[in-house]
């Protein structure tokens, strides 16, 4: 018996243990993707079976006298609601006005890129990422901060986290990622109501749709007599969708002022392609190229997608198919397989934290071979980027 008929039997003996019973073939294909999905979740749920922190690890530590102490400063916009007044801590309801806040966040002496050493109930800043200053900010300190945070970089840096992340995941993350990626400028993370849980994935659209006027006033404020500097949105999974319903957004208000100053990233965008080519229709090219990083193994949007009941989420599209190529070229974007980025887990749907090695790439498109919209695929080992088409790669590249 071949591997996958073995691999067949198996599968259809784990759905009769479910069921506890004899199935039917008729009867084995009307509830296999129901299975599917059940199996899915469970295999996910798995993989991040790990304790996650606790609002309580935002409290301030003592990092004094902690040698080879390295600390990030993050900014951070949300739309959640506060646990207590006057503290820094959220949770997952939908808050009427933004709030706004500057940490400090250490990292640990024994860090590992693309890796976040999590805090379990406390943070502990000789072995885990620990907040080692914060203060509360209004609308407006918030945007004389981030204008006035790195004397050498007039650049701004935009995270939206995705499905299934509470506020100090988000917040961890983005330190994660401007300290392996040495990013400069402003670092911020938009925060927006997830749930932060696995069976959360409805209510998580909700809240990520309802954050749209949020970000845009962000981008808004953030693009504001900026004459110098990049403004890059990197946004992740779900928070792709809140990103692209933003720019959609701006472009209906005729703000092509804010669009034509953004550098956009989506990073596993869980979005429907047929759905994501109708927002286009409306957004246009953008005079930065958007860049989408996608990956044909990212089971997590497999999951997503029979949830959904979509025909092809937009994180998992391939980009050596010519019809890829051929719709990228005509909205002007650059697609990137970054399959070959090793994982962070089994989902292979968090290889955007290693920025540590895609930064380079990205920021410098002329030295990688990127000049314009087409579909690429990223070499990890070279840190390149490079085209899947013989015939167009000399053209893209001149």
């Amino acid at each position: 018996m071949t591997g996958a008929g073995a691999g067949a039997l198996l599968w259809r003996a784990m759905i009769e243990n479910i069921c506890g019973t004899d199935m039917t073939t008729r009867d084995f294909r009307l509830l296999s993707s129901k299975a599917v999905i059940l199996y899915a979740m469970t295999a996910l749920a798995l993989t991040g079976c790990g304790s996650r922190p606790s609002p309580e690890t935002l409290a301030t530590v003592d990092t004094r006298g902690i040698p080879k102490l390295a600390t990030e400063q993050v900014f951070a916009m949300t739309t959640r609601g506060r646990i207590k007044p006057d503290e820094n801590m959220f949770d997952n309801s939908k808050a009427i006005d933004a709030s706004y806040a500057a940490f400090t966040v250490s990292i640990p002496p024994n860090h590992k890129s693309s890796e976040v050493e999590w805090p379990g109930a406390k943070a502990d800043p000789k072995k885990t990422f620990a907040i080692a200053g914060q203060k509360r900010l209004d609308q407006k300190e918030f945007i004389d901060a981030i204008d006035h945070a790195d004397p050498n970089s007039r650049d701004i840096g935009i995270f939206v986290h995705g499905y299934n992340n509470s506020y100090q995941e988000a917040l961890f993350r983005m330190a994660q990622m401007g300290h392996d990626a040495n990013i400069p400028g402003a670092k911020i993370v938009f925060s927006w109501p997830s749930q932060a849980e696995l069976a959360g994935y409805v209510a998580d659209k909700e809240g990520a749709t309802y954050s749209r006027d949020y970000l845009a006033q962000l981008l808004i404020e953030a693009t504001k007599q900026r004459k110098t500097g990049e403004v890059y949105v990197f946004a992740h999974s779900m928070g792709c969708w809140l990103t692209v319903e933003t720019l959609r957004q701006l472009k209906l208000a005729k703000r092509d002022d804010v669009l034509d100053k953004l550098k956009v990233v989506l990073a596993s965008p869980d979005i429907d392609a047929d759905v994501f080519r109708t927002q286009m229709q409306v957004i246009g090219k953008m005079k930065l190229p958007m860049t989408i990083l996608v990956a044909p193994d990212d089971r997590a949007l497999e999951v997503s997608k029979l949830l959904s009941a979509s025909s092809q989420r937009l994180g998992a599209l391939d980009v050596h198919n010519p019809q890829v190529l051929a719709a990228a070229e005509r909205v002007g974007i650059q697609f990137i397989d970054i399959s070959s980025v090793k994982p962070l887990d089994s989902t292979n749907h968090n290889r955007f934290a290693d920025v540590a090695v895609l930064a380079p790439a990205l920021r410098d498109e002329k030295k990688a071979g990127i000049k314009d919209a087409g579909a690429f695929v990223f070499n990890a080992a070279a840190a390149t980027v490079s085209s899947p088409f013989r015939i167009v790669s000399g053209v893209l590249s001149q």
